[in-house]
């Protein structure tokens, strides 16, 4: 099982958004789609789920989108639970309808759930300490970008 690329998509937009120096040409989705080399709808419903989770501004009619929050108060968690569509405690799912007759089938559930759900709080715990300032300063220092 992979997480999907929305969650990588969105800190690259986010990323984007955070080294947009003031006077720059206004960050649209087809500048953004450029970037990330997909198709500006896909852009444009990842932006959708950064707006709803109070992200980003979006003004229409090419009037640009925007960071809400400063760069070092968006975590990681915060960019995954806006674009990545998990329940809590979901994120790894066990294969639909395990032969109940088999003692394995029967029992595969419950014998992974405390090691899957220690997995996906270590992953969250990751996630949340690290924020997008971290990720842009990295960018950065690995682009030799001054200023």
């Amino acid at each position: 099982m992979q997480i999907s690329s929305r969650f990588s998509v969105a800190v690259h937009v986010l990323s984007l958004l955070a080294l947009q120096q003031e006077g720059d040409v206004l960050l649209t989705s087809e500048r953004m789609a450029g970037s990330v080399n997909t198709n500006p709808v896909v852009i444009r419903r990842i932006l959708g789920q950064l707006k709803k989770a109070g992200l980003v501004e979006v003004r229409p009619a090419s009037g640009g989108t925007f960071l809400v929050r400063p760069p070092a108060a968006i975590s990681l968690l915060d960019v995954y639970c806006a674009v990545e569509v998990v329940e809590e405690g979901q994120l790894f799912s066990i294969h639909d309808k395990p032969n109940p007759a088999c003692p394995v089938g029967r029992n595969i559930q419950s014998a992974l759930d405390a090691t899957l759900q220690r997995a996906q709080t270590a992953l969250e715990q990751v996630l949340a300490g690290a924020t997008l300032q971290q990720v842009t300063t990295d960018i950065q220092l690995k682009a030799g970008f001054t200023g």
